[in-house]
């Protein structure tokens, strides 16, 4: 929880209290249903709740957004950020029900409100739109923009900060290739820039614009 507070001074006592209570409550539903790796789960604040949170040093989500989570596992990154940006709504959605039992479970233990989910594939959600879409290392960026793009609001829409509407996702590695073959143009920003813990090496936040 130190690690969270080096870089962000203004929570709230509830988003506190929020943050403080997921450590816990993932650690004991960890031990029923497998969402986080075993040799992270002592490092859950800087590995997934930090990682989660670099979201939030590049854009703010304005009041009411709604945003996808694709992939969500469980959880991350849609809760920190939903505990950061408690006006906004996020949408988690996995192909795997008993993740979103974790998700619902830390969501109810810890308070949060603006979260909801879905237990379906995201390429198969119809008649719903999203201001962004976001997603952690689920799968590779030409798949992650395919299913993206016809969630995404018609229109080019940007946050308050002007940030334009589309895919945010966490990526690690070399993503020359990735990146080539999604035949897309996205801006890439450096998280070990950002929070320079060496978790975070050739680690990277990758935006692409509707």
């Amino acid at each position: 929880m130190d690690n969270i507070l080096k870089y962000f001074t203004d929570f709230t006592a509830q988003q506190q209290h929020q943050l403080m209570a997921l450590a816990p409550l993932y650690k004991e539903w960890n031990e029923k249903i497998n969402v986080v790796s075993r040799k992270d789960i002592d490092s859950i604040y800087v590995h997934h709740v930090l990682h989660s949170l670099s979201i939030a040093t590049i854009t703010n989500f304005d009041s009411g957004m709604e945003i996808i989570d694709i992939g969500c596992g469980g959880g991350f990154p849609g809760i920190p950020l939903a505990i950061f940006f408690p006006d906004v709504h996020f949408h988690l959605v996995d192909s795997i029900a008993k993740k979103l039992t974790v998700v619902q479970a830390v969501c109810e233990g810890a308070q949060i409100h603006n979260v909801t989910t879905q237990h379906t594939r995201a390429e198969q959600i119809k008649n719903r739109k999203f201001d962004f879409a976001i997603s952690r290392a689920v799968a590779p960026l030409k798949d992650l923009w395919q299913w993206s793009k016809p969630l995404l609001k018609k229109g080019n829409t940007v946050t308050a900060d002007n940030l334009a509407n589309g895919l945010i996702c966490l990526k690690g590695g070399d993503l020359h290739q990735e990146i080539s073959e999604s035949l897309t143009r996205p801006s890439l920003y450096s998280i070990y820039d950002i929070f320079p813990e060496p978790y975070f090496q050739e680690k990277y936040i990758v935006h692409v614009k509707k």
